[in-house]
């Protein structure tokens, strides 16, 4: 066939050869160019990759940042700034100053600070002012924020503006001021949550009775009006109910109201209806708000006054501090009852010379301490409202009758067969001279101890069967104690109130108190007293307890005034 046709057959073999070799070229360019895109965009990514990455912009700006700062640092800072002294050479650190300046002045700026209710502006770092007189320990200054609307800089002393030195003296307006506006935010009851509640009875068979009780004394409210034990107030009247009204404080309305328990002849305040008008069937009345000057009337003829005054208006010569904590709760133990009380009065009902602090600590439950804290007041009021014994024991200077009778009388009230406590009781009196007299009674462990002018004395007597003196006292009944023996019936106490079948069981227990000596503070001694339960002296040693006292004193700079502080202790130890 090729021969057969020689010119265009062997043209169109030789076209065919050629074309061969020019589209494999072709080919190989093509993956050529496409491997080398895969491989740029492979580097682009890697690329995007690292500078997200490490970020390296963020080293441009930072140089540019810090020749910035740098450049106007130095156009900003002066020689002269850095060579002048941070305090100037006129200022005088010597003397006392000089050793308590740090103390004092921050302390007095800090209470500037704190004390005012503007606005505060950003603050910056000012040298001290200096003035031209000598500042004293007792001394204070102020300083005042100069014009603030130049940046400082870092290591550049700042110049004080003319003008700036002014003392705490020059601002006691403007502070006052802010004092002023600080007070109008305060919510008002805030500042009048503490109250104190005094009634009088006016008229009727028990006229000249008086009570008072403090809003925050939570252990003697509510307060109950009664004609019968074991009323707070107890009123010798026919026309009084057993149990006839109530006082208590509302604390959600910060007032005094007056609830009546369904009494049979009624109670008005004011001459309004306190009580149900169904009387018959003997149910509680309404709370009714008591206001300062009310008039309270029980039945028709017994009237009590009230008196309602804040802390502040009710003048006591004694701070009382009251402590209570279960040891249970800082050891992660479970958490048992709490049974010791404690309770004090000033003045008693009746009298404006006497008073009480005492502390009772229960075992077998708490009910015959309560009951106690309750009998031990109104004994002592019932017995001192005689004007002969009050006047025997100002006379004496001696109140250990009465202490021996409120004993005996509360041991016969106290109406608890498996539940006892201890008491201690101390009974404190003035002779008209602002001096004072303190004098002790107690059974059981519950100690009181009394520092008059740096001088500790022991008030009470440890009635453990372990202790030597009780030991002895049993020894003296005929049945001495054997050697290593701590109990009787279970108990290791030989004296309390209350256990009246232990009592008729074993006639070693006694109620029968140990009283002390008579303690003399004169008008310019100063002092506390400090009673606690055998919880915290179990604890604490006598000499601990006495610096922990003064510490407190020294805190609340109270121990300028003579024996104003008396301190009740309840600690309860969950064994």
């Amino acid at each position: 066939m090729a021969k057969a046709l020689p010119g265009g057959g062997a043209a169109h073999t030789i076209s065919l050869t050629h074309a061969t070799p020019l589209l494999s070229s072709i080919a190989v360019s093509v993956e050529a160019l496409l491997l080398i895109s895969f491989v740029m965009l492979l580097l682009l990514l890697l690329f995007i990759l690292i500078a997200c990455k490490f970020r390296p912009w963020r080293f441009l700006s930072s140089s540019s940042f810090s020749t910035a700062v740098s450049s106007r640092s130095r156009t900003a800072i002066k020689a002269e700034d850095v060579e002048r002294p941070f305090i100037s050479d006129d200022f005088d650190l010597g003397g006392e100053f000089g050793r308590s300046h740090s103390v004092e002045s921050a302390g007095h700026h800090t209470q500037e600070t704190f004390g005012s209710s503007r606005t505060h502006k950003p603050v910056h770092k000012q040298r001290l002012p200096y003035t031209t007189s000598h500042l004293k320990h007792s001394d204070s200054f102020v300083l005042d924020i100069g014009d603030t609307s130049e940046d400082a800089l870092l290591g550049q002393t700042l110049k004080r503006p003319v003008g700036i030195t002014q003392f705490h003296e020059e601002r006691k307006p403007e502070i006052a001021e802010d004092t002023k506006k600080l007070g109008e935010f305060v919510p008002k009851y805030l500042t009048d949550q503490s109250s104190v509640l005094m009634l009088e009875v006016i008229s009727g068979p028990s006229c000249g009775l008086r009570y008072s009780v403090q809003s925050s004394d939570m252990s003697r409210l509510p307060l109950s009006l009664g004609r019968v034990a074991p009323s707070d107030i107890m009123l010798k009247d026919s026309e009084v109910s057993g149990k006839h009204a109530l006082i208590n404080w509302n604390l959600n309305k910060l007032k005094w109201e007056l609830v009546d328990m369904g009494s049979l002849n009624g109670t008005l305040v004011n001459s309004r209806i306190a009580h149900n008008p169904h009387s018959g069937n003997r149910q509680w009345g309404d709370p009714v708000e008591l206001a300062n000057g009310d008039i309270i009337t029980l039945g028709t003829s017994s009237k009590l006054l009230v008196q309602v005054m804040s802390q502040s208006e009710c003048h006591v010569p004694f701070g009382v501090g009251l402590a209570s904590e279960p040891m249970a709760l800082r050891r992660g133990a479970k958490k048992l009852p709490m049974e010791d009380v404690s309770f004090y009065q000033w003045p008693i009902p009746g009298t404006d010379q006497f008073g009480l602090f005492g502390i009772c600590d229960g075992h077998g439950g708490a009910a015959a301490a309560t009951s106690a804290s309750k009998l031990l007041p109104q004994i002592v009021t019932s017995i001192l409202s005689d004007s002969s014994i009050r006047e025997a024991v100002l006379l004496q200077c001696d109140a250990s009758n009465v202490l021996r009778d409120v004993f005996s009388q509360a041991e016969a009230l106290l109406n608890h067969y498996y539940e006892g406590c201890t008491a201690t009781l101390l009974l404190v009196w003035t002779d008209g001279r602002d001096n004072f007299y303190v004098q002790c009674a107690n059974v059981g462990d519950s100690a009181c101890v009394v520092n008059v002018d740096g001088k500790q004395i022991k008030m009470t007597e440890d009635h453990r069967i372990s202790s030597h003196s009780e030991r002895l006292r049993i020894e003296a009944t005929g049945e001495p104690l054997k050697d290593g023996e701590t109990r009787l019936c279970g108990l290791n106490l030989g004296r309390m109130l209350g256990d009246k079948f232990l009592k008729q069981q074993e006639n070693r227990f006694s109620s029968e108190p140990y009283i002390s000596q008579v303690v003399y503070m004169h008008q310019t001694s100063s002092g506390f007293a400090l009673l606690a339960s055998d919880g915290f002296w179990d604890v604490i040693n006598t000499r601990k307890a006495v610096q922990l006292v003064q510490q407190v004193m020294f805190v609340y700079a109270l121990s300028h005034i003579f024996f104003q502080t008396i301190i009740i202790i309840r600690i309860q130890i969950d064994v």
